[in-house]
């Protein structure tokens, strides 16, 4: 460690611009200079990255990074250096001459920090030079991937148990944004980490905000997101590639420029449309859960769900990937239960009878989430262990952003419709000798005229057609609450089909009143409900037309440097120049994300820009 290293707070000042700490930040730096071991549990967005960049500062020696994806080293390696921070990465992305250069300056000891893919990381010659190149410091990015129950399993990170073994003095930190109990003892375990420092933050994204609503006609369900951010970047995610290739078409088609990313692209083609997305020449993404991972976009104003996530975790990774500088951002997931059953068919394929059984039991999680009418911050930190405290949005019963805070669904009496459903099911049963799916019983419910419901004579039913005052989606909603209550039982082994219960015989003797919650809003927020989902994720004003020059002025440099505009600076600290419009270098020193290496090399032309008539 270094014998006499200057205060962290004048550190974090001079290179990264912040007056400040955030939560845990100071005490995970001061275990790590302490020589401790470390598991970090920060969110995305929570400022992880500095945690180990500013020991890497502080050291003497090498701090090792180790991240899964080495499309996202390059960015983070412009961004160090734009900070003064001497970085590099060692990567297949590199030539045999440039990766040999690299080597040389690395045994002089050119450089403070090193990313490696954990495949290159435990080559034997690797460990063998990570030693030569005195490496006093590991950082184990998204960690979480290094057990079997975490959401994103990687069999490579696996391989990083040697590093216990051939570095038992060096210290280590372990970093994720999502680990239940399970997984961190998991990470704790196979790393080998030295009774470690855990630090856990708050799993609150209070500048999200979520909105589930039914997928009832997604493409314009989409292009409503889409119009409420123009000129903002987004990634809208979907289950299959075949589908993200479609929306690319139609949003073509509506004069919209997006990206089509799935694994069935070659790598190369992958990296070169992750790097338009990057460098804001394409704002939107419609991709696969092979993208994403990492990726350190800031700007990310919104996440769109076309399909349902695999479980919570994968939903709140992806949708983490909005906001991360802190800004307001939003999470829509469009959501139909024909999602959920091919996911139980998908589920039902498993071999592997564990994997099977935890991936049922995070679907239906999943699945009582979405449908649910409680607060929907509030169930996502009750996942992961954490009790919501309210802060300004407790007035509101909860979040005061989120679709089930701002459109109260509150109770409904739905006591004849059940009865119609379950009658309906009974006749149905009755007439053919079999039970029927979930879409065929709201179709004989509304009276529709399908090929099913005239070769089965099902027109012929009392119940056909008692229920047309009704939407497709108040049925489907209506059954999803009685299943949910007990009285409606769904067979996944018989594709699907609805039985009734016990219960629900009782129910329909009985005539006993029933409530449930309201159905989802299907349409698009109102302004008085849009203006205070910004106001309780944190939005203030400031001079939008400073703003935008601003922002155009950021990707005329980072277009000149080949870099992200993100690296040059994030939104928020624009945002922070147009509201608070500082005169000279001083003032400007002041802002949140200008340290002395940007102030010197941005502040003249910044105050320029200021002072500048519109």
């Amino acid at each position: 460690m270094h014998s006499n290293p200057p205060a962290i707070e004048e550190i974090l000042k001079r290179h990264f611009g912040f007056p400040s700490f955030r939560a845990h930040q100071r005490e995970i730096i001061e275990s790590l200079l302490a020589g401790e071991d470390v598991l970090a549990l920060l969110p995305t967005g929570g400022g992880k990255s500095l945690c180990y960049q500013l020991p890497a500062i502080v050291n003497d020696g090498l701090t090792v990074v180790v991240s899964p994806l080495i499309a996202l080293m390059k960015d983070q390696v412009d961004s160090l250096l734009e900070l003064g921070v001497p970085a590099t990465f060692l990567n297949s992305s590199l030539a045999g001459d440039e990766s040999s250069r690299r080597r040389r300056d690395l045994s002089r000891g050119a450089y403070k920090i090193l990313y490696l893919a954990p495949e290159r990381l435990v080559m034997e010659d690797m460990l063998d030079a990570l030693k030569a190149w005195d490496t006093r410091l590991f950082a184990i990015d998204e960690a979480h991937c290094i057990s079997e129950w975490g959401h994103d399993f990687r069999r490579e990170y696996r391989q990083l148990t040697i590093l216990r073994e051939r570095f038992p003095g060096v210290p280590m930190i372990a970093l994720t944004a999502t680990a239940t109990d399970r997984v961190r003892n998991d990470i704790v375990s196979l790393l080998g980490l030295k009774p470690p420092r855990i630090h856990v933050a708050s799993f609150n994204r209070p500048n999200l905000s979520y909105r589930i609503v039914p997928r009832t006609a997604p493409l314009r369900q989409i292009l409503t997101v889409l119009s409420e951010h123009k000129g903002e970047s987004g990634i809208i995610y979907c289950m299959s590639r075949k589908r993200t290739e479609a929306i690319e078409e139609d949003l073509a088609e509506q004069g919209y420029t997006a990206l089509a990313y799935h694994a069935g692209l070659d790598s190369e083609e992958r990296a070169r449309r992750q790097d338009l997305f990057l460098k804001d020449h394409v704002r939107i993404i419609v991709a696969t859960i092979a993208f994403g991972m990492g990726i350190h976009k800031p700007d990310v104003r919104f996440v769109l769900h076309h399909d349902l996530p695999k479980n919570i975790e994968s939903y709140y990774q992806e949708t983490g990937r909005a906001g991360r500088d802190g800004l307001p951002s939003e999470c829509v997931l469009l959501y139909n239960p024909s999602d959920v059953m091919k996911l139980r068919h998908f589920i039902d394929k498993m071999t592997n009878e564990q994997e099977r059984l935890v991936s049922a039991a995070h679907l239906e999680k999943l699945v009582a989430f979405c449908e649910s009418s409680l607060c929907r911050r509030v169930q996502l930190l009750q996942y992961f262990g954490e009790t919501y405290r309210g802060g300004a949005g407790e007035a509101l019963g909860a979040c005061g952003a989120c679709d089930n805070c701002l459109v109260s669904r509150g109770l409904v009496d739905a006591t004849m419709d059940a009865q119609k459903l379950l009658s309906c099911i009974l006749r149905i049963q009755r007439k053919s000798g079999f039970s029927v799916g979930l879409m065929h019983l709201v179709d004989v419910l509304r009276g529709a005229e399908t090929d099913k419901i005239r070769k089965w004579e099902h027109e012929t039913l009392s119940t056909y057609g008692i229920g047309s005052e009704r939407s497709k989606h108040d049925w489907i909603h209506l059954a999803k609450e009685l299943i949910r209550l007990g009285l409606v039982r769904q067979d996944p082994d018989r594709f699907n089909i609805l039985d009734m219960t016990e219960a629900g015989r009782e129910f329909l003797k009985s005539r006993s009143r029933i409530t449930i919650a309201s159905p989802l809003k299907t349409g698009r927020l109102t302004q008085a409900e849009r203006e205070q989902q910004k106001t309780m994720t944190g939005a203030v004003s400031y001079d939008e037309n400073l703003f935008t020059r601003l922002r155009d002025w950021r990707k005329k440099m980072a277009t000149e440097r080949g870099v992200p505009p993100y690296v040059i600076f994030h939104d928020s600290t624009l945002q922070a120049i147009a509201r608070q419009k500082p005169l000279d270098r001083s003032a400007l020193s002041r802002i949140p994300g200008l340290g002395e290496r940007k102030l010197e090399a941005y502040g003249e032309e910044i105050l320029k820009l200021i002072l500048a008539k519109e």
